[in-house]
């Protein structure tokens, strides 16, 4: 019990390193979330500091994700402790995928809840496809590809991020009905859990994409970022 909240709080603490916010800080003196969408992302990152700044932010995401998925999930076993096999509803879960996807989640919790900035942070879509690929990546693969299809063909971020969301759990049942896969149903029921949490976290992108108003990308050309380009003119 004590190695399970242990890897609760530090996955937690882990995702809640708020790295758009600090990278603005760190490097142009301003605070993410009083520019732009006002969202402590990625997305916003790019479209505020430019591509540098948000590739910066994009792969520290991604590792918090990931580490607290693949790492940090095996705190139990480094320590010497057994972790109980894992019984919900009378359905037996395999520990190891439970273990890494609780990890997960408390990172993608982190990352949309920071301690460190007033629970004021992203969206959580980057943190959640670094902790999937520390689990099964043939799925987040597909999704990400969602994501990548909608995003030229639509030039809309957030829509991206929602379908490939709810398409997530979708290939997860496609690859074990369909195709045989050894996927546990842990790994389905929280998944789908987290990526209609982060679809919520968008209510407000879904608000503007009804009403046609939502911001789209511009250019696929390297961002400059609004900041940049306003400190050279």
């Amino acid at each position: 019990m004590l190695s399970f909240l242990l890897i609760i709080v530090l996955s937690y603490l882990l995702g809640s390193i708020p790295t758009s916010i600090w990278v603005g800080k760190l490097f142009k003196g301003v605070d993410i979330r009083e520019h732009g969408s006002g969202n402590a992302g990625a997305t916003n990152t790019f479209r505020i500091l430019g591509w540098k700044a948000g590739v910066a932010v994009s792969l520290i995401d991604v590792a918090k994700g990931f580490t607290a998925a693949y790492y940090i999930s095996q705190i139990g076993y480094l320590t010497g402790g057994v972790l109980p096999e894992i019984v919900i509803l009378g359905v037996t879960w395999e520990t190891d995928v439970f273990m890494r996807l609780i990890a997960g989640a408390a990172a993608v919790g982190g990352h949309m809840y920071p301690l460190y900035a007033k629970f004021q942070g992203g969206k959580g879509v980057i943190t959640a496809a670094g902790m999937l690929y520390g689990i099964e990546p043939i799925s987040i693969t597909l999704a990400i590809l969602v994501f990548v299809i909608v995003l030229f063909s639509t030039r809309y971020v957030s829509l991206g991020s929602i379908l490939a969301c709810f398409s997530y759990p979708l290939f997860l049942l496609m690859l074990r009905f369909w195709f045989g896969f050894d996927i546990d149903g842990s790994l389905i029921v929280i998944s789908a859990t987290v990526a209609a949490s982060i679809i919520i976290k968008h209510h407000s992108n879904i608000k503007r994409l009804i009403q046609g108003n939502e911001n789209r990308i511009r250019s696929f050309k390297p961002a400059k970022g609004r900041l940049n380009q306003e400190q050279t003119t």
